[in-house]
């Protein structure tokens, strides 16, 4: 040992500390394995649960999309099948899909006489797939379907 080491009464060249360097030169590897996973899987989720609210909002804004194309002050009054249409357009350019086409159900329900103030309901349902978690998590708890109402008066 050098004279400095005896001094001060540590030498960073010990027996010691190398053997324990060597007994740890893995750990870092296996805590990474152990963690990664868990942090992959949040991300996921995070990404996922994104896509799913954007879908949502997407359901939302065509639901009402379709209510206010019915309501409109024009004659004829649209049909259902007009209604029905604009919503189907509407998902279409902004739906994310990822090349599944599943066009959502649209069910318009409005009084027989269309008249100032009479209500006019449109709902829009969507079977959300995503991607790799929406489909294992729809195989736990089944299909999950994403809708929307908007309820607007004629004017």
């Amino acid at each position: 040992m050098s004279m400095l080491c005896k001094q001060r009464g540590v030498c960073s060249t010990s027996l010691k500390g190398r053997v324990n360097l060597k007994k740890q030169k893995g750990a870092a590897a296996v805590e990474f394995a152990i963690v990664m996973p868990v942090l992959l899987m949040i991300l996921f989720g995070i990404v996922e649960l994104g896509i799913a609210l954007y879908d949502k909002a997407v359901i939302t804004n065509a639901a009402r999309e379709g209510a206010r194309a019915g309501i409109v002050l024009k004659n004829p009054k649209p049909s259902t099948t007009d209604i029905t249409a604009v919503v189907t357009t509407y998902t279409s350019n902004y739906l994310l899909t990822f090349g599944k086409q599943a066009p959502p159900t649209v069910n318009v329900n409005q009084s027989t006489p269309s008249t100032f103030g009479t209500p006019l309901s449109v709902t829009v349902s969507y079977q959300y797939t995503g991607l790799g978690l929406g489909h294992a998590l729809s195989a736990l708890t089944g299909p999950i379907t994403l809708s929307a109402t908007t309820v607007m008066n004629n004017e």
